[in-house]
């Protein structure tokens, strides 16, 4: 299993991904973990991919698989973007799908704001 860093703040909870890749390798173990990470808290989430430096089609499927299986009413956002991993995310048009904020800090403040 996956080892996910997560840190609960009043509305929010952030989970940190490992890096350094969410690829055909990780993909389900991610899932699972995100799962996991996810299954009750705050209704809104924020994945930190700030030490994630790739991320292949099946670690994007994986992505918008943890967010799906979160239900709805709830909300996955990603912070931290290194540039390779925004890249996928911009050709796929999978950043008009998330709300994608610079770092994990930042969404701490929209969120309070």
């Amino acid at each position: 299993m996956m080892k996910l860093e997560v840190t609960s703040h009043d509305t929010v909870s952030i989970v940190t991904a490992p890096g350094p890749r969410i690829d055909a390798a990780a993909a389900i173990r991610f899932k699972e973990a995100m799962r996991a990470a996810t299954s009750d808290g705050p209704d809104h989430v924020v994945l930190d991919l700030s030490q994630v430096r790739f991320v292949d089609s099946s670690g994007l499927g994986a992505i918008v698989a943890a967010m799906k299986q979160m239900g709805a009413g709830r909300r996955l956002d990603l912070a931290g973007l290194a540039p390779d991993v925004a890249k996928v995310f911009r050709l796929t048009r999978m950043d008009t799908v998330f709300v994608i904020h610079e770092d994990a800090e930042a969404s701490l403040r929209r969120a309070a704001g």
